[in-house]
């Protein structure tokens, strides 16, 4: 298929098909942990899914009661169906979103995340980055995360007080922006007033209310606090409101007062709100089908390794040799997250926050 070409809905699988890939569900498939794919006539991977028991998830599919049920949908559009074993349910949830990832299969919906308790704060690309709460990432590998933290909402909230203390936009992302310093293509283009630049709640680079180096700076400020690397927002407004209060601007001073009383509560809110990402770093042994254990090596919340667990004096030193590799490696304070490691990031804080004995069984690098 010609890239940028519509595809071309392939035709129901027929009952009798149906019927054949039901037998041979029936007949083949064991009841232990593994991931499934679902086949069209071509080839493509239409589903991945994974499951504790394979081939009672799979049969489950042939008795979905109503055509328009998602399990009916994913059936009708397969010629096939295939499957591998894994040795526990872990490994399988591994597996099942690395092959999302790699194969985006379109009845895969949001890369299986479970977004309802986790948030994102996403800086976007220039010019004139905007921060926003997302769910997880968006495609773009330019843009900046910063999270994972709790509560979507509390976030939100959060982050307007960050914006609106530091005068960051919060318009629409396609906004055209005029900075200050683009005199002539701002007479050329002039667009409608900014309501918060108007109230002093956005240094306004769409209205030529700022040069675009004003307002990268702001954004710095942002980006440190977020980081938690340093102050710096909180320094500025500071700086401000000492000034104004030596120039006798009580009032405006009292404004800047204000904002620095709500950047301090912000910065202990996010403290509380952000999920420490440093304490998803362990040695993580797991059982597995018939005694094939595996031990997974996780740093930040991403499985940076994976072995099967030591059965000699040998095996023991090599996984020894590797815990040290991985553990010693120097990581540099920020709250910046990879957009490449967002969703194991998430599948993992899912998975100990779903089972948390699964603690028991991991083992802190010293």
């Amino acid at each position: 298929m010609t890239r940028g070409t519509p595809r071309l809905e392939n035709l129901p699988t027929s009952d009798a098909q149906l019927s054949i890939m039901k037998s041979n569900v029936r007949d083949t498939a064991a009841d232990r942990p593994g991931v499934y794919r679902m086949l069209s006539s071509d080839g493509e991977i239409v589903y991945v899914g994974k499951s504790k028991r394979v081939r009672s998830r799979l049969l489950s599919y042939f008795r979905c009661a109503y055509p328009e049920e998602k399990g009916a949908r994913i059936l009708r559009s397969a010629e096939a169906i295939e499957w591998d074993y894994t040795p526990s349910e872990f490994a399988a949830l591994l597996q099942e979103l690395r092959m999302i990832k790699r194969f985006r299969p379109r009845y895969n919906v949001a890369m299986k995340r479970d977004g309802r308790n986790y948030a994102f704060i996403k800086l976007t690309k220039a010019p004139a980055p905007k921060l926003i709460v997302v769910r997880g990432p968006t495609g773009e590998d330019a843009d900046i995360y910063y999270g994972p933290f709790v509560g979507a909402q509390r976030v939100d909230g959060a982050l307007r007080e960050l914006n609106d203390a530091l005068m960051l936009r919060d318009c629409r992302a396609d906004l055209k922006m005029f900075f200050s310093d683009q005199t002539e293509l701002f007479q050329l283009a002039r667009t409608p007033g900014c309501i918060r630049h108007e109230i002093g709640k956005c240094l306004g680079p769409c209205v030529g209310g700022c040069s675009e180096s004003q307002y990268s700076e702001r954004v710095a400020l942002a980006r440190a606090f977020l980081d938690g690397s340093d102050d710096g927002p909180i320094n500025m407004l500071r700086t401000q409101m000492e000034r104004l209060s030596a120039e006798l601007q009580f009032e405006r001073a009292a404004v800047y007062r204000d904002k620095l009383e709500r950047l301090e509560a912000l910065r202990a809110q996010f403290g509380r709100l952000r999920f420490a990402v440093e304490n998803l770093s362990f040695v993580y042994t797991v059982p597995g089908h018939e005694g094939e254990d595996k031990v997974y090596l996780i740093r930040r919340g991403v499985v940076r390794a994976e072995l099967s667990k030591p059965k000699s004096s040998r095996d023991r030193r090599t996984m020894k040799q590797l815990v040290d590799d991985i553990f010693a490696q120097p990581v540099s304070v920020t709250a910046q997250v990879p957009t490449h490691e967002i969703d194991e990031l998430l599948l993992l804080s899912s998975w100990f926050r779903r089972f948390p004995n699964e603690m028991k069984r991991t083992r802190q690098v010293s």
